[in-house]
């Protein structure tokens, strides 16, 4: 049994590897663009460009019948299609172009908890500064009843959604593929819940889309004073999911398959009838049996 670490050395694995994670995230020019610019954008021009017509729908939540002003809706919706886009891009483009990057330091001997953990403080750490970042955004333009738990729903979307680009990064082959499911995954996701597109808003196939929990918190922060940790722990339900998916991805992706060799190929025994081959010792026959051959005499003549 291999003899576990001692702690500092713990320590440096983890601070190593999420050292290397986070300064992947901050070469990754492009998330930080889509952070800086799609975020106001998107939320402004879901905010400015829908009307301020009131949209009235019951909140499954809460059970109340809310009427809250369609831009204020929609822009609700464009902050989670905003984090969960972001956060998704940012885990899959990770793991997609470090996946080779974590086999080798696998197979080296580098211990794959630590690799884990880094990637997950890493998403952590990004799902926050996302959330943060558009809760404020939110708040310039209009102001939601419960700004903390706004920003709470949208980092369990991120995180969600990053664990989702984690696992589309260790099983998809190219690039594109994962873009296009993490696209499509989010635009369906969240049209579907939007009261102001969707009929079906309230329908029970909802209720099975991987952002549902988040919808309800994030739609019930900004029209409702009522707390939803529970539509919080259904969220966290759906990233415990995803996670999951995502490690055994990593796991599959970084084993070691080395240790399955093959038997060597043992030849049956020959046979003592059977003649030498061709290389084999030569038999040296005992002086008893030996024939003398008498001397070559040359009989020309001078």
């Amino acid at each position: 049994m291999t003899p576990r670490p001692p702690v500092h050395r713990r320590h440096t694995f983890f601070m190593t590897a999420a050292r290397y994670v986070l300064a992947e995230h901050l070469r990754n020019r492009f998330a930080m663009v889509l952070m800086a610019l799609f975020i106001p954008v998107w939320t402004a021009l879901a905010f400015w460009s829908v009307p301020s017509t009131r949209t009235r729908f019951k909140l499954r939540a809460t059970g109340d019948l809310l009427t809250p002003h369609g831009n204020q809706l929609t822009e609700i919706t464009g902050a989670l299609n905003a984090v969960t886009l972001i956060i998704g891009f940012m885990m899959f483009a990770a793991s997609f172009a470090g996946g080779r990057f974590d086999r080798r330091l696998a197979l080296a001997g580098y211990p794959r908890t630590h690799l884990v953990l880094a990637k997950l403080t890493a998403l952590t750490l990004a799902s926050a500064t996302v959330s943060v970042y558009a809760t404020a955004l939110t708040c310039v333009f209009w102001r939601p009843e419960q700004p903390v738990l706004l920003a709470a729903a949208l980092f369990s979307a991120g995180i969600t959604y990053g664990a989702l680009g984690v696992a589309f990064g260790s099983l998809l082959r190219r690039e594109v593929e994962g873009m296009f499911a993490i696209v499509m995954t989010s635009v369906i996701d969240l049209a579907l819940q939007n009261p102001l597109y969707s009929a079906g808003s309230d329908s029970f196939i909802v209720r099975y889309l991987p952002s549902y929990g988040a919808m309800q918190a994030a739609t019930g922060a900004g029209f409702s004073t009522t707390p939803l940790p529970t539509y919080l722990a259904i969220q966290a339900g759906w990233f415990a999911g995803a996670a999951f998916i995502g490690l055994l991805a990593f796991h599959f992706r970084t084993r070691n398959s080395l240790n399955k060799k093959a038997r060597p190929h043992v030849a049956a025994p020959r046979a003592a009838a059977d003649p030498p081959q061709t290389g084999a010792p030569a038999i040296e026959t005992p002086p008893s049996h030996r024939t003398e051959q008498p001397p070559h005499t040359d009989h020309a003549t001078r």
